[in-house]
């Protein structure tokens, strides 16, 4: 049966800054699916955490800053020794910083690009050598954006951070698929997360989003489920290099 090659039950998903938003609610979803969760994040995430085993499925927590790569084979490590082994990849964990390009900041710049590039980049070159190891091939999901496909106002570093999320989800495609290893991403649109607060406040922005959005309303982390258990699950085997965008239609535009 076709929805057998959904089911995640057994697996295990490492979800980073899963505390909160798109990143709580991707954790959630691939619970309900069948896996038991490993989250790392800055912020203790007692309340992912209560939900996942409130679905009696396991969860361990790994506490890391990710905005210093020089943490990732140790947080890589802890991840695949709390739970034994490790089936799925979710690359969420990301930050943003609004300024005139004219005015933005080197510290900006390199902050955003260190979390929302290099880290995805080097924890998914440290589990899929623990994909290799393991024998059984894997998952590997990552968090681009409509600023992966468009180029944004105010946000020059994030725009390059999840321009590159694109193309190294495609390369790490190329060279990892001989392995088993499925890489994809997935571009949320204008979700209603903490990151876009500033705009859910602004009367004006706020309606110019809305109204080009097909969906009319702001994405909300339920809407992130069903696309990570699908990639996570067999049903994406074939499924590489790709980036798919949950954006209610904001791209039709």
């Amino acid at each position: 049966m076709v929805l057998n090659r959904f089911d995640l039950t057994g697996k295990v998903a490492v979800v980073t800054g899963c505390n909160t938003g798109l990143g709580q609610g991707m954790a959630l979803g691939l619970a309900q699916a069948g896996c038991d969760i490993v989250g790392i994040n800055r912020i203790e995430p007692a309340d992912t955490q209560h939900k996942v085993e409130a679905l009696g499925r396991r969860f361990w927590s790994v506490s890391a800053d990710l905005m210093s790569p020089e943490v990732i084979p140790q947080v890589a490590e802890e991840a695949v020794a709390a739970a034994g082994r490790v089936d799925i990849l979710v690359n969420n964990a990301g930050i943003i910083r609004r300024e005139d390009a004219l005015k933005f900041s080197v510290q900006d710049w390199d902050d955003v690009m260190n979390i929302n590039c290099k880290t995805v980049f080097f924890l998914s070159q440290q589990i899929a050598q623990r994909f290799i190891a393991q024998g059984s091939g894997g998952k590997i999901i990552n968090i681009a954006s409509m600023l992966s496909f468009q180029g944004g106002i105010r946000v020059p570093s994030y725009t390059a951070s999840k321009s590159a999320v694109m193309g190294l989800t495609r390369l790490m495609a190329n060279e990892w698929g001989r392995h088993g290893i499925n890489v994809n991403a997935i571009a949320p649109g204008y979700m209603a997360t903490d990151n876009t607060e500033p705009l859910r406040k602004d009367a004006a922005r706020s309606a110019e989003i809305l109204d080009r959005i097909p969906a009319g309303r702001w994405g909300v982390p339920d809407d992130m489920m069903g696309p990570v258990v699908f990639l996570a699950s067999s049903a994406a085997d074939y499924i590489n290099g790709y980036t798919l965008a949950v954006d209610g239609g904001w791209l039709a535009r």
